[in-house]
């Protein structure tokens, strides 16, 4: 990491947030040599991530945050983790979407980069139970007008989640009532065993209805998110048909995936756009 000097810091952050998670535990002193910047650069990075609940400070450097299969962070939390892993896969997944087409957008970090990229497709119609992805949209045409193409929104309703997510029994029977051509389904975590899961119960039961609606299921979630389960299982990985991640997923998990999946996206660094 000699020539990261320069990077931004979001881009250095994601570099410390990765070899915390990768070794279990940094020190600052390690991190100064790795990336070739101050004791001062590193710590404000240490506690920017920690801020954002990514890890936990301890004497001399950090370690990952041991988090509860029912703890949920909030959006805000969340926002400022793996930004470009997420801009990266949303403009891979944005490439799957057909002027014209009914798809649906769960709530997450990763949808809502997602709806930035979908705003110059014609015609579509989008479902979602994302307070932030339909305020994208609603936002841009308050900015510029109803333009001619412009998408058309439909917000499930529901019971806010801390994720700014609408879920429960209003959220369900609105969704069970549609068909959508795509679901984006941004996910808590997903692995072999669990396959996709969150920790919310509503938002599980939410989103199992969102997975039946669909024609098509594709899975945007960076490479973090390969290991992790939360408290409810939604569906399994036969459910998916796509998943969309950053060039982050390990070649093990890569080849895992492809054992469950149809499609593997891999979007940005040596591997985008790809699949197996």
């Amino acid at each position: 990491m000699s020539d990261n000097q320069n990077l931004l810091a979001e881009q250095r952050r994601a570099l410390i947030l990765d070899e915390v998670r990768r070794r279990g535990g940094v020190r600052v002193n390690e991190l100064t040599r790795k990336l070739g910047v101050s004791d001062m650069t590193v710590r404000r990075d240490l506690d920017a991530l920690a801020r954002q609940g990514a890890v936990e400070k301890v004497h001399g450097g950090a370690v990952p945050v041991a988090e509860a299969s029912t703890h949920e962070p909030g959006f805000e939390a969340k926002s400022g983790l793996e930004l470009s892993a997420k801009e990266d896969i949303a403009r891979a997944a944005a490439e799957l979407v057909a002027p014209g087409a009914a798809i649906a957008l769960s709530g997450g970090t990763t949808t809502y980069a997602l709806a930035h990229r979908l705003l110059d497709v014609p015609d579509l119609t989008v479902v979602t139970n994302s307070v932030r992805v339909a305020d994208v949209f609603h936002s841009a045409q308050r900015t510029s007008g109803q333009r001619p193409g412009a998408a058309t929104v439909v917000l499930t309703g529901g019971v806010r989640t801390p994720s700014d997510s609408l879920v429960g029994p209003v959220a369900d029977q609105a969704i069970a009532a549609l068909h959508f051509d795509v679901l984006f389904l941004g996910v808590h975590g997903i692995s072999v065993e669990a396959g996709l899961s969150t920790p919310n119960l509503a938002e599980a039961e939410t989103n199992r209805r969102l997975v039946q609606s669909a024609r098509r299921v594709v899975v945007v979630a960076d490479h973090t998110k390969w290991g992790t389960v939360g408290l409810s299982s939604f569906a399994s990985l036969e459910q998916v048909d796509t998943l969309v991640t950053d060039a982050g997923l390990p070649d093990a998990a890569r080849t895992e995936v492809a054992e469950h999946l149809r499609e593997l996206v891999v979007a940005g660094g040596s591997g985008e756009p790809g699949d197996v």
